[in-house]
């Protein structure tokens, strides 16, 4: 299998900084996203911080294990290297006055053959295109979730709440943080879109689907997903990550008290 990546950030229309970043490495089929939340430029700190942080560490720890690690030692080395950024924010936060509070959302994907081991916190998301059908394959780590789960509201009420910026969890913002992580099969064709939410609040899944079909290149899906956004308002940063897979053969088909971003 043969995974091609592109990774693309925008400010968007409304922000003067740019809070999300996104780190790629193409050796060890490698993907991170964060959208920082905080005062300042603290969340623009943080989402850097565990980018660059979860590169360095995981793309070094898979470079050094190749082939021979199993898929669940690659799951426990992204869960140690989440872990050692959320410390390392968490204690720039408390040892910073300026950067008190920030935290970062975090979604994280290694490409291993015919599967994707795919982890994530908080609310950015990972989509993928199959056939022509998008499917969200993350679950929002957010007060908005937990309603919808609950039958308190339903999606279509989902759009229009007061709660969208409420996530349950971050990285961070406590000395520990569940990275939630799971295992998808990857089929020739396929096209993976990792992205925070100033993409999915600003476009709905059928137009996201409609741009991703309508280009050939990754590097012009992006920019067109960027200019959807803006076009539809732009009112937060909008960072995507694509990936598409191509060649190989095709496999067989806690919560803690929310806080405001």
């Amino acid at each position: 299998m043969t995974i091609e990546i592109h990774a693309a950030v925008d400010p968007g229309r409304s922000r003067s900084n740019n809070e999300d970043s996104v780190a790629t490495d193409d050796g060890v089929s490698l993907a991170v996203l964060a959208d920082g939340m905080g005062g300042y430029n603290a969340g623009e700190v943080a989402s850097n911080m565990a980018t660059s942080f979860i590169r360095t560490e995981l793309g070094r720890w898979l470079r050094e294990a190749s082939s021979q690690a199993s898929d669940a030692e690659v799951r426990r080395a992204m869960d140690i290297c989440v872990d050692n950024a959320n410390r390392a924010i968490f204690n720039a936060a408390n040892s910073n006055p300026q950067y008190a509070g920030m935290g970062t959302t975090l979604v994280v994907a290694v490409f291993r053959d015919d599967r994707v081991l795919l982890g994530h916190v908080g609310d950015s998301r990972c989509y993928r295109l199959r056939a022509g059908k998008l499917q969200q394959i993350t679950r929002d780590h957010s007060l908005l979730q937990e309603q919808i789960d609950a039958g308190l509201i339903t999606p279509e009420q989902a759009a229009f709440s007061a709660n969208k910026n409420l996530v349950t969890r971050a990285v961070g913002v406590e000395d520990s943080v569940l990275l939630e992580t799971h295992q998808h099969d990857v089929q020739p064709g396929d096209i993976f879109l990792m992205c925070s939410d100033g993409l999915s609040d600003m476009l709905e899944d059928a137009a996201i689907a409609q741009v991703l079909q309508a280009h050939d290149s990754l590097e012009t899906t992006s920019r067109a997903l960027i200019d959807a956004a803006n076009d539809a308002g732009g009112k937060d940063n909008i960072s995507v990550i694509l990936v598409r897979a191509s060649g190989g053969v095709a496999a067989p088909a806690r919560s803690w008290w929310p806080f405001r971003r």
